[in-house]
């Protein structure tokens, strides 16, 4: 296994480092000036200047690049621009919130998937199908922002039993039943995407299973199909759900921006939105940065959990 590990280690560092170049580049093509945005639109071009060469903006953009890359593997992220205060400080503020909104998504989507998706494939009902499909289409195509204020207008508003926004008062160890409370909304509203394309996988792959020999063999010794199902085909069908799940994470982090939003959940999200709107560069580039990295460690962690799955993997054998 350390082998398999090792071998995908170049890989993800080679994105990052692609990733950190498009990212720091790209951000210097996006129209405006921090220090005109910082100094005002009546400053003069003596305090721009001044003011640029103290962000270090009238530097070779190249040289910026390997300044900004040398303090990050030194730990430095920098300082912010506009918003102010470190942006150590700045991440992990939001750093927690973030985590639990989109763990708690990602808990409820494979719930969802495991429940509906063993479910259907146990009823065998057409109209078990036609429903399953059906939501699955709305949870796919339901934008973000659409659901978001559905459920802020239906269960905050209409029927007033959940907090519209915020972040529990107390903290989330606090009071667990309050901090539910909080987070049923945003975690429903990010996690029914994830929730509809994990469920397609797994219900694709456990009748991809049950079509192979091997349940043929176990439905002629007698074995119930119930049993099949969930010892035999669900164990074989996991970890191309896993893998569609890895996948997913780069639409949870990016949904987190809206969701944090709608919900007013000071994270991440939020951050990123000051970030862009104020040309905040440091800011961003760290968020987007680390963001990517997130990304490239969930999908290394889920080869890892396919190879351990699947020995054919992580012995360099084909699937």
């Amino acid at each position: 296994m350390l082998r398999y590990v090792a071998s995908r280690l170049p890989s993800a560092l080679v994105v990052l480092v692609v990733a950190s170049i498009l990212i720091f580049g790209l951000l210097r093509l996006v129209p405006g000036d921090p220090a005109t945005t910082l100094a005002g639109p009546d400053a003069s071009p003596e305090a721009l200047a001044a003011i640029r060469s103290a962000l270090g903006l009238d530097r070779p953009v190249w040289e910026q690049y390997l300044h900004w890359l040398g303090s990050l593997f030194t730990g430095d992220l920098g300082r912010s621009y506009l918003i102010g205060g470190s942006i150590a400080d700045l991440v992990l503020g939001g750093l927690l919130n973030t985590v639990v909104l989109a763990t708690a998504a990602v808990l409820l989507a494979v719930v969802i998937a495991l429940v509906v998706g063993v479910g259907a494939v146990l009823t065998r009902s057409r109209w078990v199908d036609a429903l399953v499909t059906g939501a699955n289409t709305v949870a796919l195509a339901l934008p973000t922002f659409v659901s978001g204020v559905l459920l802020v207008l239906v269960f905050a508003v209409a029927l007033p039993i959940l907090p519209s926004g915020g972040v529990p008062p107390l903290g989330f160890a606090a009071r667990p039943d309050i901090t539910a409370q909080y987070l049923v909304l945003p975690a429903i509203c990010l996690g029914l995407p994830v929730a509809g394309s994990i469920t397609r996988f797994l219900v694709e792959s456990l009748r991809t299973e049950l079509a192979q020999p091997y349940v043929l063999t176990a439905r002629a010794l007698g074995v119930p199909r119930r049993r099949i199902v969930l010892f035999q085909a669900l164990p074989a069908a996991l970890p191309s759900m896993l893998t569609a799940l890895g996948i997913q994470v780069g639409s949870v982090l990016g949904g987190a921006v809206l969701v944090e939003a709608i919900f007013t959940w000071p994270g991440l999200g939020s951050l990123v939105e000051q970030g862009i709107s104020r040309r905040d560069y440091p800011v961003v580039q760290v968020l987007l940065l680390l963001s990517v990295a997130v990304f490239v460690l969930v999908q290394l962690l889920t080869d890892v959990a396919h190879a351990a799955l699947d020995p054919r993997i992580r012995i360099g054998g084909s699937v």
